[in-house]
Parts: structure tokens; sequence; C-alpha cells
């Protein structure tokens, strides 16, 4: 069977809190897999993975709230709310359980819904994932050295990262965008020019760039303290089969990152290593980050 994108439609469901989610979904077998995006990214980013997953299965990429297609109503304020949207989806659309995937701030998302809904997951997949201690959010301090943020007001101002891009947003400087994608996750191989401008484009559509700032920089399932916040220690609560996957060039992620989520998570997690992939298994090594998904949804 081969997969193409008329396969694939892009759909919109209310959810019971009033805010409408884009979603893309492949139909395929009784197996069900969740893909959620990160930070500048939608459902449009998964296209790739859309085209060549397994038949066997059916596949769900969401919009997150404030991205793609979908509303941007109340402002989030946590990871959790993210979450819960997922949850209010699978309500909206009738599915009781799946398997999730969740790439770089949807990793964290998917964390948090393995903990608050434990009864809904059959596997966990984490792909260059932010840490279960959050992602960090710096400023260059006056002698070049890194000073950690806490408040959303300081990062809704801050110089370096956050106002370059919502000024790229803004004025729709693909350019910019793509120069900071090609020093940051395009590292290793870039995809088409085609696709390229349509990712570019869709990045225009997030709303929400200093909420989800806040969000990860916040984000603490730990049980120690991320600089920022008190971890939860619910990182422990998590009982489904998890796959931790981190590409060795990967320049967004750190190997500590990764390393922080496999010791809080514990036995539970498995590791496999992404060779010569960055931020973007994606792009950099479809045929390989399949083969590791399919290889961990199929055992026993």
């Amino acid at each position: 069977m081969v997969i193409s994108l008329a396969d694939i439609q892009l759909k919109t469901v209310v959810l019971d809190n009033g805010e409408t989610i884009g979603y893309r979904e492949r139909l395929g077998g009784d197996e069900v897999l969740i893909l959620i995006h990160g930070n500048m990214t939608s459902s449009k980013h998964w296209d790739v993975l859309l085209e060549a997953f397994d038949p066997f299965y059916t596949l769900y990429a969401l919009d997150l709230r404030g991205f793609g297609i979908s509303t941007y109503h109340t402002p989030i304020d946590s990871i959790k709310d993210f979450s819960d949207d997922v949850k209010a989806f699978m309500d909206a659309i009738g599915l009781e359980k799946a398997s999730l995937l969740g790439w770089s701030t949807g990793g964290a998302v998917s964390m948090q819904f393995a903990i608050d809904y434990p009864e809904r997951v059959k596997r966990l997949i984490l792909l260059a994932s932010a840490s279960t201690r959050g992602y960090p959010f710096y400023q260059m301090g006056p002698n070049g050295e890194k000073c950690r943020i806490a408040k959303k007001a300081d990062i809704a101002v801050d110089p370096g990262k956050t106002l370059p891009i919502l000024s790229a947003y803004r004025t729709k400087n693909k350019a910019f965008l793509k120069e900071l994608w090609n020093s940051l996750i395009y590292t290793n191989e870039q995809p088409s020019t085609e696709k390229y401008e349509e990712y570019l484009e869709d990045m225009l559509t997030q709303q929400n760039l200093v909420d989800v700032y806040h969000a990860l920089n916040t984000f603490n399932i730990s049980t120690v303290h991320n600089g920022v916040k008190e971890g939860t220690g619910k990182a422990k609560d998590i009982k489904a089969p998890t796959l931790v996957l981190w590409g060795e060039n990967d320049l967004v992620v750190t190997e500590q990152m990764t390393n922080e989520i496999l010791e809080d998570l514990g036995e539970n997690a498995e590791f496999e290593l992404l060779i010569e992939c960055g931020h973007s298994p994606l792009i950099d090594n479809l045929e390989q980050l399949l083969e590791k998904i399919t290889s961990f949804l199929q055992k026993v």
C-alpha cells in the first residue's frame, strides 16, 4: 500500500474548552499513533513521516493550540494546558487509547499526558525531546555569560531570541527563519526546496511563542529544582513503555537533557541513538527513524 498526500486529510475538531484543533489524519489499521510537534512547527512538519509510515497504523498529527490552523482563544501557561488539549482531542474524536510520539516540545507534552492520563497511553516515544526538567531559557549577560531567566515578562522582551523571531513572524521574514533553522536544525540534511518553503510558511502561523518558551522554562517533572521551579516528582509515575530517541548531532536538545530524561524515567525508558541526525531526524534520516519507531511499537 502506497500512501500519498491524497490519503492525508487536514481536518478540524472543536474541543470542549472552545478551542478548534487542526489535525492531519492518515487512516490505516487499528493501532493508533498520535504525533505531537514541537515549537515553531505544526502537524505540517510531520508530512514525510505521515506519507512513509507503516499503513498498519492510523496516524493523527495535531496542531497544538496556537499553531497551524488551531485557534488560540485562551493562552496557555503550562505544558499541561497542551496535554489537556490532547486528551480533549481524543475525547472529541472518540479515541480511547493510543501511543504518543512527541518531538522536542511535543515530548514534554507527551510526558505530561502520560502522567495525567496513564490509562489512555499505550506506548510513549520521545524524539529529540525537551527534558523532564524542562528547556531552560537563557539570556546573554553583559560579559557574554548565560543568565537564566525566570519570568515570562523578561522572556517576552529578550533581545537575543524572542524579539528577533517575533519580528520575523510579524514581517514574514522567511529568509531569517531559514537561516536560523539551517544553523540549528537542518544542519545535516535539508528538506526539498518546495517542502522547505511550506515549512517556513507554516512557522508564520504560530501565535504563542512567548507562552511556549515560558511553559518549557517552568516544566519540571523531576525530583530536583531546575533553576526556576521545584520538580513535581511525577516522572516516576509514567508507566507506559517509553522509547527515547536522540540524534548525535542535535544542537537544540543536548545529550545532558536526554540523560536527564533517562535518569528521571528510570527502567521504564529505553534509549536509541540516531546516527548522523540532528534535531530533525525526519529530514536527516527518515528511514532510520521509522525503523526505530516501528520496532518499538511492535514489541510484545
